[in-house]
Protein backbone atom coordinates (compact mmCIF):
# COMPACT_ATOMS: atom_id res chain seq x y z
CA UNK A 1 0.00 0.00 0.00
CA UNK A 2 1.04 3.40 -1.03
CA UNK A 3 0.87 6.32 1.52
CA UNK A 4 -0.63 9.52 0.86
CA UNK A 5 2.27 10.82 -1.08
CA UNK A 6 2.77 8.02 -3.03
CA UNK A 7 3.24 8.61 -6.79
CA UNK A 8 0.86 6.92 -9.23
CA UNK A 9 2.67 4.54 -11.50
CA UNK A 10 3.25 5.75 -15.06
CA UNK A 11 0.95 4.80 -17.68
CA UNK A 12 2.22 2.37 -20.39
CA UNK A 13 3.84 4.41 -23.52
CA UNK A 14 1.38 4.91 -26.12
CA UNK A 15 2.40 3.74 -29.76
CA UNK A 16 1.14 4.62 -33.06
CA UNK A 17 2.40 2.44 -35.82
CA UNK A 18 2.87 3.52 -39.26
CA UNK A 19 4.15 1.39 -42.26
CA UNK A 20 2.43 0.79 -45.47
CA UNK A 21 2.89 -2.93 -45.39
CA UNK A 22 -0.23 -4.64 -43.62
CA UNK A 23 1.33 -7.51 -42.67
CA UNK A 24 4.54 -5.64 -41.35
CA UNK A 25 2.16 -3.84 -38.98
CA UNK A 26 0.27 -7.07 -37.95
CA UNK A 27 3.29 -8.12 -37.19
CA UNK A 28 4.57 -5.17 -34.80
CA UNK A 29 1.49 -5.01 -33.12
CA UNK A 30 1.76 -8.87 -31.95
CA UNK A 31 5.26 -8.12 -31.00
CA UNK A 32 4.08 -5.13 -29.08
CA UNK A 33 1.09 -6.74 -27.77
CA UNK A 34 3.75 -8.78 -25.68
CA UNK A 35 5.88 -6.14 -24.09
CA UNK A 36 4.93 -4.71 -20.84
CA UNK A 37 4.56 -0.86 -20.28
CA UNK A 38 3.93 -0.45 -24.26
CA UNK A 39 0.23 0.52 -25.69
CA UNK A 40 -0.52 0.69 -29.39
CA UNK A 41 -2.97 3.09 -29.89
CA UNK A 42 -3.55 2.97 -33.43
CA UNK A 43 -1.67 2.14 -37.08
CA UNK A 44 -1.21 4.77 -40.18
CA UNK A 45 -0.67 3.04 -43.26
CA UNK A 46 0.61 6.60 -44.77
CA UNK A 47 2.69 9.47 -43.96
CA UNK A 48 -0.27 11.73 -44.36
CA UNK A 49 -2.28 9.25 -41.81
CA UNK A 50 0.49 9.04 -39.42
CA UNK A 51 0.24 12.97 -39.34
CA UNK A 52 -3.67 13.27 -39.00
CA UNK A 53 -3.60 10.28 -36.58
CA UNK A 54 -0.64 11.85 -34.25
CA UNK A 55 -1.85 15.21 -33.94
CA UNK A 56 -5.84 13.23 -32.85
CA UNK A 57 -4.28 10.97 -30.80
CA UNK A 58 -1.36 12.39 -29.14
CA UNK A 59 0.79 9.42 -28.66
CA UNK A 60 3.83 9.08 -26.74
CA UNK A 61 5.93 8.38 -29.71
CA UNK A 62 5.41 6.99 -33.02
CA UNK A 63 6.88 3.81 -34.92
CA UNK A 64 7.90 5.69 -38.01
CA UNK A 65 8.60 3.61 -41.63
CA UNK A 66 10.22 5.57 -44.10
CA UNK A 67 9.16 4.00 -46.97
CA UNK A 68 5.81 4.55 -47.28
CA UNK A 69 4.80 4.68 -50.81
CA UNK A 70 2.36 7.30 -52.73
CA UNK A 71 2.38 10.15 -51.28
CA UNK A 72 4.97 11.54 -48.18
CA UNK A 73 7.51 9.63 -47.18
CA UNK A 74 8.27 8.82 -43.48
CA UNK A 75 11.00 11.80 -43.43
CA UNK A 76 7.96 14.41 -44.17
CA UNK A 77 5.70 12.42 -41.82
CA UNK A 78 8.56 13.14 -39.25
CA UNK A 79 8.78 16.69 -40.00
CA UNK A 80 5.59 17.36 -39.29
CA UNK A 81 4.79 15.62 -36.39
CA UNK A 82 8.33 16.32 -34.23
CA UNK A 83 7.22 20.11 -33.32
CA UNK A 84 4.09 18.71 -31.88
CA UNK A 85 6.02 17.28 -29.43
CA UNK A 86 5.39 13.56 -30.32
CA UNK A 87 8.17 11.83 -30.37
CA UNK A 88 9.34 9.84 -34.09
CA UNK A 89 11.51 6.28 -33.89
CA UNK A 90 12.27 5.65 -36.78
CA UNK A 91 12.27 1.98 -37.95
CA UNK A 92 13.36 0.66 -41.10
CA UNK A 93 15.36 -1.51 -42.93
CA UNK A 94 17.16 1.68 -44.64
CA UNK A 95 20.60 2.71 -43.26
CA UNK A 96 22.35 5.07 -46.04
CA UNK A 97 23.87 7.98 -44.84
CA UNK A 98 21.21 10.14 -46.78
CA UNK A 99 17.93 8.45 -45.22
CA UNK A 100 19.62 9.12 -41.64
CA UNK A 101 21.06 12.37 -41.78
CA UNK A 102 17.24 13.22 -43.55
CA UNK A 103 15.33 11.45 -40.50
CA UNK A 104 17.75 13.07 -37.60
CA UNK A 105 17.49 16.40 -39.73
CA UNK A 106 13.75 16.20 -39.70
CA UNK A 107 13.67 15.62 -35.87
CA UNK A 108 13.66 12.11 -35.01
CA UNK A 109 14.29 11.28 -31.78
CA UNK A 110 15.52 8.02 -32.63
CA UNK A 111 16.71 5.58 -35.68
CA UNK A 112 16.38 2.05 -35.79
CA UNK A 113 17.32 -0.82 -37.75
CA UNK A 114 14.17 -3.84 -38.23
CA UNK A 115 17.27 -6.32 -38.07
CA UNK A 116 17.00 -5.25 -34.38
CA UNK A 117 16.18 -7.72 -31.80
CA UNK A 118 12.62 -7.41 -29.68
CA UNK A 119 14.19 -6.46 -26.81
CA UNK A 120 16.36 -3.30 -28.76
CA UNK A 121 12.77 -1.85 -29.92
CA UNK A 122 11.09 -2.26 -26.41
CA UNK A 123 14.38 -0.69 -24.59
CA UNK A 124 14.40 1.94 -27.78
CA UNK A 125 10.40 2.93 -26.82
CA UNK A 126 10.71 3.81 -23.67
CA UNK A 127 13.63 5.63 -24.38
CA UNK A 128 12.08 7.63 -26.90
CA UNK A 129 9.10 8.34 -24.59
CA UNK A 130 11.11 9.83 -22.81
CA UNK A 131 13.28 11.93 -25.44
CA UNK A 132 15.93 9.87 -25.02
CA UNK A 133 17.75 9.16 -28.82
CA UNK A 134 18.43 5.56 -29.45
CA UNK A 135 20.46 4.65 -32.55
CA UNK A 136 21.18 0.72 -33.95
CA UNK A 137 24.84 0.22 -33.60
CA UNK A 138 25.59 0.49 -37.65
CA UNK A 139 23.39 3.88 -37.87
CA UNK A 140 25.46 5.06 -34.38
CA UNK A 141 28.58 4.14 -36.27
CA UNK A 142 27.65 5.81 -39.76
CA UNK A 143 26.61 9.15 -37.47
CA UNK A 144 30.00 9.18 -35.18
CA UNK A 145 32.00 8.73 -38.86
CA UNK A 146 30.00 11.62 -40.18
CA UNK A 147 30.53 13.76 -36.80
CA UNK A 148 34.52 13.00 -37.41
CA UNK A 149 34.35 13.59 -40.81
CA UNK A 150 32.13 17.14 -40.83
CA UNK A 151 34.74 19.68 -40.29
CA UNK A 152 36.33 18.47 -43.44
CA UNK A 153 39.02 19.25 -45.20
CA UNK A 154 40.46 22.86 -44.39
CA UNK A 155 40.27 25.16 -47.48
CA UNK A 156 42.20 28.32 -47.56
CA UNK A 157 39.69 31.29 -49.47
CA UNK A 158 41.31 31.65 -52.57
CA UNK A 159 41.14 27.35 -52.90
CA UNK A 160 37.45 28.17 -52.29
CA UNK A 161 37.22 30.37 -54.54
CA UNK A 162 39.01 28.56 -57.09
CA UNK A 163 36.55 25.43 -55.76
CA UNK A 164 33.75 27.79 -56.57
CA UNK A 165 34.94 28.65 -60.24
CA UNK A 166 35.42 25.08 -60.95
CA UNK A 167 31.40 24.36 -59.93
CA UNK A 168 30.72 27.07 -62.86
CA UNK A 169 32.63 24.96 -64.70
CA UNK A 170 35.65 27.43 -65.93
CA UNK A 171 38.72 25.94 -67.26
CA UNK A 172 42.41 27.02 -65.74
CA UNK A 173 42.64 30.19 -68.02
CA UNK A 174 39.21 31.76 -67.71
CA UNK A 175 39.58 30.81 -63.54
CA UNK A 176 43.13 32.86 -63.51
CA UNK A 177 40.90 35.66 -65.23
CA UNK A 178 38.38 35.98 -63.67
CA UNK A 179 40.58 36.13 -59.70
CA UNK A 180 43.75 38.03 -61.49
CA UNK A 181 46.11 35.07 -61.02
CA UNK A 182 48.48 33.47 -63.66
CA UNK A 183 47.09 29.59 -64.69
CA UNK A 184 50.27 28.50 -63.42
CA UNK A 185 48.97 29.38 -59.44
CA UNK A 186 45.33 27.99 -60.35
CA UNK A 187 47.15 24.75 -61.17
CA UNK A 188 49.11 25.10 -58.02
CA UNK A 189 46.04 25.72 -56.15
CA UNK A 190 44.24 22.69 -57.94
CA UNK A 191 46.71 20.60 -57.04
CA UNK A 192 46.60 21.10 -53.17
CA UNK A 193 42.90 21.59 -53.23
CA UNK A 194 42.62 17.42 -54.92
CA UNK A 195 45.28 16.38 -52.47
CA UNK A 196 42.93 17.79 -49.67
CA UNK A 197 39.79 16.02 -51.36
CA UNK A 198 41.42 12.63 -51.80
CA UNK A 199 40.58 13.55 -55.84
CA UNK A 200 42.09 13.54 -59.16
CA UNK A 201 39.88 15.13 -61.33
CA UNK A 202 37.97 18.53 -61.29
CA UNK A 203 34.60 16.88 -61.48
CA UNK A 204 35.58 14.91 -58.58
CA UNK A 205 36.95 17.60 -56.89
CA UNK A 206 33.22 19.82 -57.43
CA UNK A 207 30.99 16.35 -56.27
CA UNK A 208 33.14 16.20 -52.76
CA UNK A 209 32.65 19.87 -52.29
CA UNK A 210 29.09 19.68 -52.86
CA UNK A 211 28.56 17.03 -50.82
CA UNK A 212 31.36 18.20 -47.72
CA UNK A 213 29.46 21.89 -48.32
CA UNK A 214 32.93 23.20 -48.89
CA UNK A 215 31.81 25.68 -52.17
CA UNK A 216 31.79 29.59 -50.81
Amino acid sequence: MGGAGARPEPGPVRILLCDDHAVVRAGLLALLGSASGIEVVGEAGSGEEAVAMASHLRPDVVLMDLQLGPGIDGVEATRRIAPTGVHVLVLTTYDTDADITRAIEAGATGYLLKAERPEELFAAIHAAAQGRTTLSPPVASRVMDRMRGAAGPTLTDRERDILGQLAHGLGNREIARALFISEATVKTHLGRIYAKLGVDTRAGAVAVAKEQRLLP
